[in-house]
């Protein structure tokens, strides 16, 4: 009844850069300057941090501003958890393990992130009454049977690009199999969780087993890593942050990590391609939520053949993005989140013209305020430019070419990353080959960005450990444990 009323409760509520390189640059539209911002039909309700089913300050009083990303305004001022912080959410979840049971377009969210929400605690919620052991037959006169049990006190940090879902990414199958939880928001991103936190516990959710701390890296995120009373980690974020991660608890309690990282995914366009088709799934994979997706699909590979006529029905597709304010209905891209990843966008923008890519389209900011980013188009880009090998996190489309297949399987693997993949081809035999031949943890055929919550999702290399959603993130929050009991004069074996 508790997952009902979650479901139900969840659904109801909710400067100009310098021109290194070579470039063929069109005037866009979405250059123009962004209207007076919208009014958003929300309020905030909850800025404190959720500790055993409270909303109280921080230990030491200090708050830190969340901002508004479409004009760089406060929106609130968010209480700013530290180590002490940290203890006493941990302290409330073991106790409770212990004793008790166990800046994107607001139409986009609204249409796409909640129903997602909703749909992945709905299906953990089928999974908590079927998790069980197994009866194993033994070569002796044994009953052996092994049991899965909760992991205990999990620790979850999760990032800003999509706050709701990897809530429930990480909290549902937490939840499901009765381990109790201390999660660290995004500092740019900590209102979303505390209103979901409330509902939570409006539905029935009992103290302690969510607790919910926002705070910065070092101090509050560091604080949970090395907790010697978290038995378990899930981190979903950059590499070199994930590598901090597994290095604090390996240094503590050598407590288990997954880890859902970084990634710079290709998009192969074979010869046989719709080419409009194909465009406008480009567009997506590389665009879709502002760029700020780990798995975009940002490195665009296109057969030599269609080449020419793709990239100028990209760089088009690019100039008619509706860009403007999130609140606005019928808007595509909003702004960045915050001032560091504008200003790290535009530097992989310049650094894209300095090292001889050709600048298609964009490349410069949106209006005088926040932190909105033209969609830009790179042509003429190589495999060792920075802009083909780094995680740009922005609307940043680089266009490669190639000739044979088996070439740009090398290529495409020619990578540290290996989160994801897509292909888009109508040859069923090009496509098996792909599948099987690119090293990632997700391949998309003739699609981009699917994300039930059956389907498993995490990478190889250094893309991730681990998988989030499906039956495969259960095994994540348990220990199975193994019972053997001698069996005297047994009818059989």
């Amino acid at each position: 009844m508790a997952s009902r009323r979650i479901v139900s409760l969840v659904s109801r509520s909710l400067n100009p850069i310098s021109r290194g390189g070579k470039q063929r640059f069109a005037a866009s539209a979405s250059a123009a300057a962004i209207e007076d911002p919208i009014k958003p039909p929300v309020s905030v309700l909850y800025d404190k941090l959720l500790i055993n089913g409270q909303f109280v300050d921080a230990a030491s009083g200090k708050t830190f501003p969340t901002l508004d990303p479409r004009t760089g305004e406060v929106i609130a001022h968010v209480a700013e958890g530290e180590a002490e912080d940290v203890n006493r959410a941990v302290a409330s979840a073991r106790k409770a393990f212990d004793e008790g049971p166990c800046g994107k377009p607001y139409e986009e969210t609204s249409q796409v992130e909640v129903p997602m929400f909703v749909r992945v605690f709905r299906y953990y919620a089928g999974w908590a009454d079927k998790i069980h052991g197994m009866t194993i037959r033994a070569d002796a006169a044994l009953h052996v049977q092994t049991l899965h049990e909760p992991i205990g006190v999990a620790g979850q940090i999760i990032p800003w690009n999509f706050p709701l879902v990897m809530f429930a990414w990480k909290v549902g199958p937490a939840l499901a199999y009765g381990n109790t939880i201390v999660l660290k928001t995004a500092e740019q991103t900590p209102l979303s969780a505390y209103l979901v936190g409330k509902l939570l516990h409006e539905a029935g959710l009992p103290d302690g087993v969510l607790n919910i701390v926002s705070g910065f890296g070092p101090t509050a995120g560091a604080s949970l890593c090395n907790h010697m009373d978290i038995d378990k980690l899930a981190f979903t974020g950059s590499t070199d942050t994930g590598k901090v991660v597994l290095e604090l608890a390996a240094k503590s309690n050598l407590k288990p990590v997954t880890l859902e990282l970084g990634g710079k995914s290709p998009f192969i366009v074979c010869e046989d391609a719709d080419v409009d088709q194909a465009v406008e799934l480009a567009h997506f994979a590389l665009f879709s939520n502002q760029g700020q997706c780990c798995c975009a699909g940002s490195r665009t590979y296109v057969h030599e053949q269609i080449y020419d006529e793709f990239l100028e029905k990209a760089k088009a597709r690019a100039l008619n993005r509706r860009v403007g304010d999130p609140f606005k209905i019928g808007t595509e891209q909003g702004p960045k989140i915050d001032q560091e990843q504008f200003n790290k966008i535009l530097g992989y923008i310049r650094a894209g013209q300095e090292c001889g890519a050709t600048l298609e389209t964009g490349g410069e900011r949106v209006g005088n305020r926040g932190y909105y980013i033209q969609p830009t188009v790179f042509s003429d880009v190589k495999d060792d430019m920075v802009i083909a090998k780094d995680e740009i996190f922005g609307p940043v489309q680089t266009v490669l070419t190639f000739k044979e297949l088996d070439e740009v399987i090398r290529r495409a693997n020619n990578t540290k990353y290996g989160l994801a993949a897509g292909v888009f081809t109508h040859n069923l035999d090009t496509a098996n080959t792909l599948t099987r031949a690119l090293r990632t943890g997700t391949v998309w055929i003739n699609c981009y960005g699917i994300f039930d919550a059956v389907i498993p999702f995490g990478g190889y290399k250094m893309s991730g450990i681990g998988r989030d959603k499906g039956e495969y993130s259960l095994k994540n929050y348990l220990q199975v444990k193994s019972v053997v009991t001698p069996l005297k004069n047994p009818a059989w074996l």
